[in-house]
């Protein structure tokens, strides 16, 4: 009856038998999972530590702790307080027109026969050539220029000579309305318009500064923008670029309140950032 022997060797026996283990290969195999182990311990440690440096660091040093910068919608600020004890501004100083030569005559009214005053000739053609028709008679400056008043102040027909309009009012500028100005084409247009002409200033670019500009400016009902300003730069000339670029934008879509255009303060913030 044959002999049964029972072989106890590892793979890397069976793999290496009548070979020469003193090759490199045996080696790697043989301490191929003890290298593994110790890969993994020293990496999970690597990892670990890299995680907890933070907590680490502001612990040890809190004082040098960044402050969270949070970034904040400024057209959903609400507006500041108004203080009730404030008295309100004085009203302007009235402005004095001067006077000028004016002869009474009044446009006809229809009355009943008692209520109609004593007939009064109306003035004759050279007194208008040196005064104006007015609702009643003055002595004035020969040489002053007639003011065009309002509807209401006069009853009489006028003589123009020279007239002088009041500045018009500055119209309201909202910063909240029901439809807000748009670029053409929408934000993806107005990114692409940004990224085309933005030129990264080389201050800015060698010191490796980069974030963003809040710049601020008024769109007017006819879609061009007006006061650009910057609510919050970075310096190195990307303040002065991001006015630049706003400036040069086209015509945006008007704002809207109540369905008419009207001008709108927006504020837009311009990514700087370095590739």
């Amino acid at each position: 009856m044959a002999e049964v022997t029972t072989n106890t060797g590892t793979l890397d026996d069976i793999v290496f038998a009548d070979r020469n283990k003193a090759y490199g290969a045996y080696a790697l195999r043989k301490n191929y999972s003890k290298t593994i182990y110790r890969s993994l311990i020293i990496g999970s440690a690597l990892f670990l530590l890299a995680m907890a440096t933070p907590t680490i660091i502001s612990v040890l040093k809190p004082e040098e702790q960044e402050q969270a910068m949070v970034e904040v919608d400024l057209m959903k600020l609400p507006p500041p307080p108004i203080d009730p004890n404030e008295p309100p501004p004085p009203p302007p100083p009235p402005v004095e027109l001067p006077k000028v030569n004016t002869v009474k005559f009044l446009p006809p009214e229809v009355k009943p026969d008692e209520e109609v005053p004593e007939e009064t000739p109306p003035p004759t053609v050279e007194e208008l050539k040196e005064a104006v028709a007015a609702e009643k008679t003055q002595e004035g400056d020969p040489n002053a220029e007639e003011v065009i008043v309002a509807p209401e102040e006069t009853a009489g027909p006028t003589k123009v000579e020279a007239a002088v309009e009041a500045a018009p009012k500055e119209e309201q500028i909202f910063t909240v309305v029901e439809q807000n100005p748009e670029f053409p084409g929408g934000m993806a247009a107005l990114g692409q318009f940004l990224s085309k002409n933005i030129r990264y200033p080389p201050a800015a670019s060698r010191a490796n500064v980069s974030g963003r500009v809040f710049v601020s400016f008024v769109v007017n009902t006819d879609g061009s923008i007006q006061d650009v300003t910057v609510l919050k730069g970075l310096g190195f000339g990307t303040d002065e670029e991001a006015m630049r670029v706003v400036k040069a934008m086209p015509k945006w879509r008007p704002g809207k309140q109540s369905g008419r255009p009207v001008r709108v303060k927006y504020n837009l913030p311009i990514n700087f950032q370095l590739e």
